[in-house]
């Protein structure tokens, strides 16, 4: 399976690196493609040698203005004009989404892909990966959109909040039939 991951490049400390490369220990096990951000920097890196380290591959979709940071010796790098060449490029390379810990760019890249479900322009899975609480705000956002009449499928449909990275994978692994 080929999984798009939207994630940070900052540096960031142990509590969000640790499951991160446990997850990417995870994907690489499993045979799995790594589509990221194709940074060298930050979380980023740490999940692609991670994916590396375990024996899978991993395919970057840098942008120009980042291209300098882009990761030497991927398995593919493409490097999009903008970021939103960037993102349909990511999407179209991947087969399921996990959205892990950043800033506004992951959460850009993670409402367009539920914007995507929600209208059925996509089915693939999405799991929200809600390492360390990161993400509670935004589920009990989720939440209360669901529950307030502003999404038109069930949240259910939309994301799977993951707590840890087993979980993440076991989610995307048995909504492909892999499992």
């Amino acid at each position: 399976m080929n999984i798009c991951v939207f994630l940070s490049a900052a540096d960031l400390d142990d509590r969000y690196t640790r499951p991160a490369r446990e997850f990417a220990e995870l994907l690489g096990k499993g045979g799995h493609t790594l589509v990221w951000g194709g940074s060298d920097v930050g979380l980023m890196k740490v999940v692609a040698d991670g994916v590396q380290e375990a024996g899978g591959r991993i395919v970057g979709v840098s942008v120009d203005f980042l291209a300098a940071k882009a990761r030497p010796g991927a398995d593919e790098m493409i490097v999009a004009s903008d970021l939103a060449e960037r993102k349909r490029l990511l999407l179209e390379k991947s087969d399921a989404v996990v959205i892990m810990v950043g800033g506004t760019g992951t959460l850009d890249e993670a409402t367009e892909i539920l914007e995507l479900k929600k209208h059925g322009r996509t089915e693939k899975p999405v799991v929200l990966l809600n390492t360390a609480g990161f993400y509670d705000g935004l589920k009990e956002q989720f939440r209360r959109m669901e529950d307030e009449g502003f999404l038109p499928r069930p949240l259910t449909d939309l994301v799977f909040f993951a707590e840890e990275p087993v979980g993440a994978l076991a989610y995307l692994e048995e909504s492909q039939g892999i499992a």
